[in-house]
């Protein structure tokens, strides 16, 4: 439920005690249809940086932004 309160829904890469968030639960995340790719990490390449999509806000009890979803750009 992280990613309801982050600009644009973003995901955390880590959890609550640093560690990072498996990549198969990311893509798990993704092929739901509850998040998706945001942007690339020049920095770490292998990070899968999402953002929730509406499906994904209504997964979670929320409605999605006004406007249909997150900017396109992280803030």
């Amino acid at each position: 439920m992280r990613g309801l309160g982050q600009p644009g829904g973003k995901l955390p890469l880590f959890d609550e005690d640093g560690r990072e968030v498996p990549h198969k639960t990311i893509e798990a995340c993704i092929a739901h249809g509850w998040a998706e790719r945001w942007i690339a990490n020049p920095v770490k390449p292998d990070w899968l940086v999402c953002r929730l999509t509406p499906a994904g806000y209504r997964a979670l009890g929320a409605e999605p932004p006004a406007g249909g979803g997150a900017p396109s750009t992280p803030s």
